[in-house]
């Protein structure tokens, strides 16, 4: 292996290498096997390991290469969200009513990787049913933040964004509808992109039929990795239409507004009075904004017009969550899971209830509601090219025990912001600001805690210009920096 390509070199820059003869894809293989068997039993992160399978597939990408076959991810080692079917491997989802079940069919996400060549290591552990900010399960266990192993990796893709921060893979896919790439990407330290609702197939996770559905609104599928450049690369290898309308359908994403960052027109999330924010997130955004300024941006803290106070879009948000997410639950999770709200009395847990409870026409006003957020998005994006907001309350948690179906107590968990309990739901806020109404976010890193946690922030772009907040943020790390490592992960040990 060339000194000069360590395991935390980019995807970009190990395809690079690969095509330019300084590495073999079985080589690139056996230095993140090599990483994945020393640093994986701390971690937990890969938990569906197929190395036979991926041995395969490297020997084959270096004899393509040597017939001069071309390819985007031609011998690039990855992995993918356990939730994510893989023909032959197991998806469980972190259930254990589905330990045994082994998928017939690729999503459609690992088709278009596997069409682009990567050798798929793998896949990273999940909370069951994707819905925790942890990812500990009866099925695999528990995994840990490389940054602090007492600390969560963050949920749903915890597995993934830990894989990527301590150099056991290079790219990732996962997916997000409450935050689950950004938060585990900003808890880890390394980058996300949530695309633009409709910009890349939503189907082919968890054993259920592989079939689109129409109905399942806000949750998306998207990449993880150590920069935009690579989140831009895997944006651009897998997004397009869905099952059934790619005989027509084509997708042509728009180049970035800019590119220069001196020209992008920067807002700023104003503070939300009744959402709590850890002060050092707040005072790394508002050092960002101002930096930017320096720079020649122009920036300024304002959000669109629909907001308001944010109670409302909130609401909505929990609603269709709810109606989304209980639909593709076990029955007895559904009953478990209303009987905890109903003990509890506040706007949060009704909207739930609402969104578990809903009737069909309930549910097409609801979509309507959404719609009016989705029309404020594109007059505020006429004025700006990206909404800079936090990703999440604050850095990494410790670990907790968190019961399993939904009981009472693992509905009010809670963990201290500012030194104050916050109920985890609440979690769910700064993700929801651009989940609702479908917008292209992109989760960065901005630097460190005191303690030494990361920080990050996203930045929210216009419907279908996923390019815009990918550049932004690349323009970002080449100007104030980018990942860095955890201590205790050595480039090539």
């Amino acid at each position: 292996m060339p000194d000069r390509l360590d395991a935390f070199a980019t995807a970009t820059e190990m395809l690079a290498a690969l095509r330019a003869g300084r590495v073999s894809a079985v080589e690139l293989l056996d230095l993140h096997r090599r990483r994945i068997e020393r640093h994986n039993p701390a971690l937990t992160a890969i938990v569906e390991p197929d190395f036979e399978g991926a041995r395969s597939t490297a020997e084959a990408a270096d004899a393509r290469r040597a017939r001069g076959e071309h390819a985007p991810l031609l011998g690039l080692p990855m992995t993918l969200k356990e939730s994510i079917n893989v023909k032959g491997l197991r998806t469980t989802c972190g259930m254990t009513q589905w330990a045994s079940f082994r998928s017939a069919h690729d999503a459609p996400v690992t088709a278009r990787v596997k069409a682009a060549g990567a050798v798929i290591m793998g896949k990273t552990n999940v909370p069951p049913m994707l819905a925790d900010w942890q990812s500990a399960n009866p099925v695999y266990g528990r995994t840990n933040n490389p940054w602090d192993l007492g600390r969560t990796p963050g949920g749903s893709t915890g597995g993934g964004s830990a894989a990527l921060a301590a150099g056991l893979t290079p790219l990732e896919y996962g997916s997000d509808i409450g935050g689950s790439i950004r938060v585990p990407a900003v808890f880890c330290g390394v980058y996300g992109h949530r695309p633009s609702e409709t910009a890349m197939p939503r189907s082919g996770q968890f054993p259920l039929p592989p079939m689109p559905n129409a109905a399942v609104v806000m949750g998306v599928q998207g990449p993880l990795a150590r920069s935009a450049d690579d989140l831009e690369l895997a944006l651009e290898v897998a997004a397009g239409p869905d099952t059934g309308e790619d005989v027509a359908w084509r997708l042509a994403l728009p180049a970035a507004r800019h590119e220069r960052l001196a020209e992008f027109r920067v807002a700023v999330l104003p503070p939300v009075d009744w959402v709590p924010l850890d002060a050092e997130h707040l005072a790394a955004q508002d050092e960002i904004a101002s930096r930017l300024g320096r720079l020649g941006c122009r920036v300024k803290s304002i959000q669109p017009d629909s907001f308001g106070d944010h109670r409302k879009h909130y609401e909505l948000y929990l609603t269709l969550l709810a109606a989304v997410t209980s639909a593709r639950s076990p029955e007895e999770m559904r009953r478990r899971s209303l009987d905890v709200l109903r003990t509890r009395d506040d706007e949060w847990s009704r909207a739930q209830q609402r969104g578990i409870e809903g009737a069909a026409p309930d549910y097409i006003g609801w979509h309507g509601q959404r719609e009016q957020h989705r029309a404020a998005w594109r007059a505020f994006f006429r004025d700006w090219d990206v909404l800079v907001a936090p990703a999440w309350l604050g850095p990494a948690f410790p670990h907790w025990d968190n019961p399993w179906p939904h009981t009472p107590e693992s509905l009010r968990k809670t963990f201290e912001i500012n030194g104050r309990p916050v109920l985890s739901e609440l979690g769910l806020f700064y993700p929801a600001v651009s989940t609702l109404g479908g917008q292209p976010a992109t989760a960065f890193p901005v630097g460190v805690t005191k303690a030494g946690l990361p920080i990050g922030l996203q930045a929210i772009g216009p419907y279908l210009e996923d390019r815009t907040p990918l550049r932004f943020t690349a323009l970002v790390a080449r100007e104030l920096g980018g990942f860095t490592r955890p201590p205790g992960y050595g480039a090539n040990g």
